[in-house]
């Protein structure tokens, strides 16, 4: 799909919950777009700035709803974590290839000391601010905790992509340019770290089994 068209898509939904429901329908919009990434809120949010520019929503309301719908959204995620859980995720991940079991334990361990912030700042981050709510589930987070790092991160990153809609009134697209700079250094980052992961297994993979051929025989 061309970028363009895919940008007037998004932003004519946005707009047809938004003519429907008012400022709750900002939240409805945000609110979906955590529970399925590929829909920007990069798109939603200077759109719904935009649009209480225009007087037909009022901006702290906007403001208000859509960290509402941030959080709710997240608390879906992280019900989601909640169900799967630990015990289930090691059954997972034991029957995947290039995984250990220990990948997991080091993972909690991290999120043990880290979870916090990550929760926290990985609402500013593109991708991870939506995927971020499932590890916090797994590792059953405090959910008060939870909900105050997500509100309060949520509340950051969407008052600013409101306020730059608000502000750059019919010129709000022109936010889109930047962030897809910033999705794309997420996006790379990501491949180079599952790249480098892979080819660290493999090579164990490769150098272990002689060894283990060895043993075997004797």
């Amino acid at each position: 799909m061309d970028t363009s068209v895919g940008l007037g898509l998004f932003a004519d939904w946005a707009i047809a919950l938004m003519e429907t429901l008012g400022s709750v329908g900002a939240g409805v919009a945000v609110a979906i777009e955590n529970l399925f990434p590929p829909i920007p809120s990069e798109v939603i949010l200077p759109l719904a700035g935009f649009t209480a520019s225009q007087g037909s929503i009022v901006l702290w309301e906007v403001l208000v709803w859509t960290t509402v719908g941030s959080v709710v959204g997240a608390l879906a995620l992280y019900g989601i974590g909640a169900w799967l859980g630990p015990a289930r995720l090691r059954r997972v991940v034991d029957r995947m290839p290039l995984m250990k079991v220990s990948d997991v334990d080091r993972a909690e361990t991290w999120f043990a000391k880290h979870g916090s912030k990550a929760v926290f700042f990985g609402r500013m981050i593109p991708i991870f601010r939506s995927l971020i709510s499932i590890p916090a589930g797994i590792q059953r987070m405090p959910l008060l905790r939870f909900t105050l790092l997500t509100a309060a991160g949520s509340a950051i990153w969407n008052t600013v992509f409101v306020m730059a809609g608000f502000l750059l009134g019919e010129q709000w697209h022109r936010i889109e340019q930047y962030t897809d700079g910033l999705q794309l250094v997420v996006v790379a980052a990501v491949i180079a770290a599952v790249s480098v992961f892979v080819v660290v297994r493999v090579r164990q993979r490769v150098q272990g089994t002689p060894t283990a051929t060895v043993e075997s025989r004797e």
